[in-house]
């Protein structure tokens, strides 16, 4: 429960910050989630206080009005690491966690890292929760957000989470789902973050949506030492449940996706874009990737052993699982999907499927933070499929 003080601090909240509230709703496979509607709006001034909102067992909605900069607030770590892609100026480090370095880089000569520690231990968000920043002012600089361990209802909305140990792998992640449902991120812009953006695994996520929301992966530290993050999204929950609606993807190098765990990922009206390595990659999934935009991506795909359907063109293979046609995905200057198992269909059976009419054209001037009334992100426009879900069993491994 939140504290006397804190609460206080709840009811003498500006008239304009009590006005504020979560925009639209959630769509696709997230359909239902209401956040923190059915508690208090709060409005923290301090790292403490954001911390103590997150984690109470209330229902609140939390307004970001300010940059929350966590850089600094539990010192840093100095001890060995190592350099699997060289010493360049470039190049991505490596923090040895869980001894990764002995274990998948043993050739990589060892080096000092020295991180950050409040990067590498995130906020463990507690349920019925919505996030959302005021304009453009909502930031968490330096640590990012877990939902874990079976939370629900949770709503992040319009907020920027950055500089995340950007210079080492393993020195945090953004957004980190494991064992969640319900849950909602729409309008967030995430950069400069050591290793991934958003990771599902390994625990099941259902009811999940991703919308309207900018991975930028501009960087002075990569693993392809090329300015171009590698390290972009990660789902491979067992039998994770994820739409991916409207978002801009752009200057990565991989892993944008990264699917595994039997996930099913309806990634529809997406802009990937500048990207000199690969956008898709996995095993054991079930994607349906229609009406998105791959602009100046040189691989779509790279090693990708599950299931996809990717239409090139408007057809009906969609009618009897989604009672819509499919939306064909178009191409420019990049490498193009091969997907053509019409059989990813089945595996959405009983779900509540997002539309695919937006322009994904115009998707990298929609996305992200302070953009909320530009984009039809809000829109509940979904279909529930009313069929009995059946999917196979698997196991994911890195």
């Amino acid at each position: 429960m939140l504290s006397q003080a804190l609460l206080a601090l709840a009811l003498v909240a500006s008239p304009l910050t009590l006005a504020q509230s979560v925009v639209g709703e959630a769509i696709g496979f997230a359909s239902g989630t209401t956040g923190g509607a059915a508690g208090k709006t709060v409005t923290p001034s301090t790292t403490d206080e954001l911390v103590e909102y997150l984690e109470s067992d209330d229902a609140l909605t939390i307004v970001l009005t300010k940059t929350f900069d966590f850089t600094g607030t539990e010192g840093t770590t100095t001890e060995t690491g190592c350099a699997p892609w060289g010493t360049a100026s470039g190049c991505q480090l490596a923090i040895n966690a869980n001894d990764w370095c002995g274990n998948y880089q043993s050739g990589a000569g060892a080096v000092e890292v020295t991180y950050d520690n409040a990067g590498t231990s995130p906020i463990k968000v507690k349920g019925d929760k919505s996030i959302i920043g005021s304009g453009s002012s909502g930031v968490i600089k330096g640590k990012g957000l877990s939902l874990q361990n079976d939370v629900s209802n949770i709503i992040i909305q319009n907020i920027q989470i950055t500089d995340l140990n950007p210079e080492y792998v393993w020195g945090g992640d953004a957004i980190t789902l494991n064992g969640c449902s319900n849950v909602w991120v729409d309008h967030v812009a995430i950069n400069l973050i050591g290793r991934m953006m958003i990771v599902a695994g390994y625990e099941t996520n259902t009811n999940i949506a991703i919308t309207n929301s900018e991975f930028d992966g501009q960087t002075d530290w990569s693993a392809s030492c090329n300015g171009e993050h590698y390290w972009g999204l990660f789902f491979i929950g067992e039998n994770d449940q994820i739409t991916l609606k409207g978002n801009y993807i752009h200057h990565t190098s991989g892993r944008s996706p990264k699917v595994g765990g039997n996930t099913v990922l309806h990634a529809v009206n997406n802009y990937f874009a500048d990207n000199s390595g690969h956008a898709f990659e996995g095993e054991e999934s079930y994607v349906l990737l229609e009406g998105s935009i791959f602009d100046n991506v040189k691989e779509a795909e790279q090693d990708f052993a599950g299931s996809m359907y990717t239409p090139t063109k408007s057809d009906s293979a969609c009618q009897s699982a989604l009672g819509r046609s499919c939306a064909a995905n178009t191409y420019t200057s990049s490498g193009a999907l091969e997907g053509t198992d019409s059989n990813v269909l089945k595996q959405f059976d009983g779900l509540t499927i997002a539309d695919a009419e937006d322009d994904a054209s115009a998707v990298p001037d929609n996305a992200g933070v302070g953009k909320l009334s530009s984009s039809s992100s809000s829109k509940n426009a979904t279909k529930l499929v009313r069929r009995n879900v059946v999917r196979r069993a698997g196991q994911w491994r890195m």
